[in-house]
């Protein structure tokens, strides 16, 4: 992703430093320093691709619904208020987008009849294991894999997660649980036994 980036900022606007936190990055954006924003950029870039080529099919889908993330970041930059962490905000917003794609692309299958559970394309580089991983973690819950993602590759905590599901905490931790216990099953089936990852069978605090 390339396009998102801005040149620069305007000339009274002093740069932040390379140490500054999330927060202070996307406060310091807001008042006009561009130069904040593409260390956001540069910091979440992949984390918020791969956020959403975990959940959709198609990778040049994924890289657009992430550059749609962060173009709202921009347009919604002098509304920002700290009230949370900018990881819990970033992927809120990513929630909304792909909530948005979803029900596109159930209107297309539906009236369109274009398929929205096409089967997975193999990225060239990915191995049998990780091919393995990902068809085993697809056929979880939606809702403890949603919570299962967040939760091992976004490192969210469960509060966090709680809040951006809009669950108790409680249920989060339940629902965990079940996830990993079903994962771990499906990757000690007989077509699966080379793989168990330590994330699908431990407890982990939050």
């Amino acid at each position: 992703m390339t396009d998102v980036p801005l040149n620069s900022g305007p000339a009274n606007s002093p740069g932040p430093p390379a140490a500054a936190t999330d927060e202070q990055l996307m406060l310091a954006f807001a008042q006009g320093s561009a130069d904040a924003f593409n260390q956001l950029f540069s910091r979440y870039k992949q984390p918020l691709f791969g956020f959403f080529r975990r959940r959709v099919s198609d990778p040049a889908h994924a890289e657009e619904l992430a550059q749609e993330t962060f173009l709202a970041i921009l347009r919604a930059a002098s509304r920002y208020q700290p009230r949370a962490l900018f990881r819990t905000y970033l992927y809120a917003i990513a929630f909304k987008i792909l909530r948005s794609y979803r029900r596109k692309t159930a209107f297309r299958a539906m009236f369109l009849g274009a398929s929205s559970s096409a089967r997975e394309p193999a990225l060239p580089n990915m191995t049998d294991q990780e091919l393995t991983l990902r068809h085993a973690v697809a056929k979880l819950d939606r809702l403890e894999r949603e919570i299962l993602l967040l939760r091992e590759f976004e490192q969210l905590s469960y509060t966090q997660i709680a809040g951006l599901l809009h669950l108790p905490v409680n249920t989060v931790r339940s629902r965990l649980f079940r996830a990993r216990k079903a994962l771990r099953e499906l990757l000690l089936a007989p077509a699966a036994k080379t793989l168990n990852p330590k994330w699908a069978g431990s407890e982990e605090h939050a």
